[in-house]
């Protein structure tokens, strides 16, 4: 008798920052749902097909939280992402409610409303870049256009964010837990502080908004303020990054950008589709037992629902490794779906027409300053992305 086949191992190895990983391709070819070893050595089922992942996204029957979160599988020591977070019992009740307070926040039309200011600051980013290549358009662009803008969103001094980037760093960190709870506990204090301010002397701001209304305590704004601080730039910042590079090896692509700003829009949802390339993603607990794909998940069991994958889908997406600026339609799911979509979705999206469109006219010879194997992804990062992003022009 043969022994069992051991279980593919998260994360994956792939050709080059930019590449779908050849074992997603193999585990998605075979069916939809798969057993796999996270990185911290636990058993997860992992979910690379669109369909099952779109359907599972908004499935009450699967959620962050685990009736015995200290026994529960885990995926890294990620102290937000790492394992189940929330209360089981009230984990429905208390997300309805967070997503309710912050609908008005990040609404279409306030949003919107910022476009101009996200606008004015890419062009100063862009002017401080432009003396002389090559440059790191990470730190140039990619990085403090999300910070400065949610720290305008949220109550923030700009002059803060330098804090706000050592402390996103360790939280987002796969593999020192004590150094990214100290972190938090760092993030959530200088927020509690300045709850505490905006409870005083209020202001235009996401912060006073949430004081004013909601009933919460200022440890729960805070709480709520730290979440959409490290949300709220650190994901934008990948994309932005991801976005450029995508463009860049497809210099064709690049130039059409430069030569049509009406495919911006294509453009934007094509680089949130083809940016994701597979990855452990966020943990789900089945809170009771669930069939996907023809198997049966046991409720506690950890399920990993991989977007990115599900975003080179070949039954959704014709030729999905084909980056295509007109393609369409474009179901990606990259903020989500149904009752977990992103509420931040809007913004990014602005954030990233203002990037790629305004990068695009400005720098029309913008090319990599190092060959694409070269980049480098953080493969110890929550979020991803790329170490830096080398360009000249």
């Amino acid at each position: 008798m043969s022994a069992p086949r051991p279980l593919p191992r998260l994360p994956f190895d792939r050709p080059h920052a930019l590449a779908v990983p050849p074992m997603v391709r193999a585990l998605q070819r075979e069916a939809a749902i798969a057993r796999v070893r996270t990185p911290a050595g636990d058993d997860a089922w992992y979910v690379t097909r669109h369909a099952e992942v779109r359907q599972l996204l908004g499935d009450g029957r699967l959620g962050r939280s685990h009736p015995e979160p200290e026994s529960a599988p885990r995926v890294s020591d990620s102290i937000w992402c790492g394992g189940p977070v929330d209360r089981y019992d009230t984990e429905a009740a208390d997300h309805a409610r967070t997503r309710a307070l912050l609908a008005p926040c990040f609404s279409a039309r306030r949003m919107e409303a910022l476009r101009p200011r996200v606008e004015m600051l890419v062009d100063e980013l862009l002017d401080a870049m432009a003396g002389a290549p090559p440059a790191d358009l990470h730190e140039a662009l990619s990085f403090p256009l999300p910070a400065l803008v949610i720290c305008e969103l949220i109550g923030v001094p700009a002059g803060d964010r330098e804090l706000f980037r050592g402390w996103s760093r360790d939280i987002a960190g796969l593999h020192d837990r004590a150094r990214a709870s100290a972190s938090l506990a760092d993030l959530n204090g200088y927020m509690e502080r300045l709850v505490a301010r905006r409870r005083a002397r209020p202001r235009d701001d996401v912060v006073s908004e949430l004081c004013a209304g909601g009933g919460l305590d200022d440890g729960e704004v805070a709480r709520l303020a730290a979440v959409l601080l490290f949300a709220g730039h650190e994901t934008t910042a990948v994309r932005i990054d991801l976005g450029v590079a995508l463009l860049l090896v497809h210099p064709e692509e690049w130039a059409a950008l430069g030569r049509a700003p009406a495919l911006l829009e294509s453009a934007v949802e094509e680089v949130l589709r083809a940016s994701g390339t597979g990855g452990a993603g966020v943990p789900r607990y089945a809170r009771c037992d669930v069939e996907i794909g023809g198997v049966t998940v046991r409720a506690g069991d950890a399920v990993l629902l991989d977007r990115g994958a599900a975003n080179h889908d070949e039954r959704v997406f014709a030729d999905p490794d084909r980056f295509d600026l007109t393609r369409r339609p474009n179901p990606h799911l990259a903020f989500g779906h149904g009752s977990r979509f992103c509420a931040g979705a809007p913004l990014a999206r602005i954030e990233l027409r203002a990037a790629l469109g305004r990068l695009a006219a400005r720098f029309p010879t913008l090319r990599l300053a190092v060959p694409p194997e070269r980049l480098r992804a953080r493969d110890d990062a929550l979020t991803g992305g790329l170490a830096e992003l080398p360009v000249t022009w």
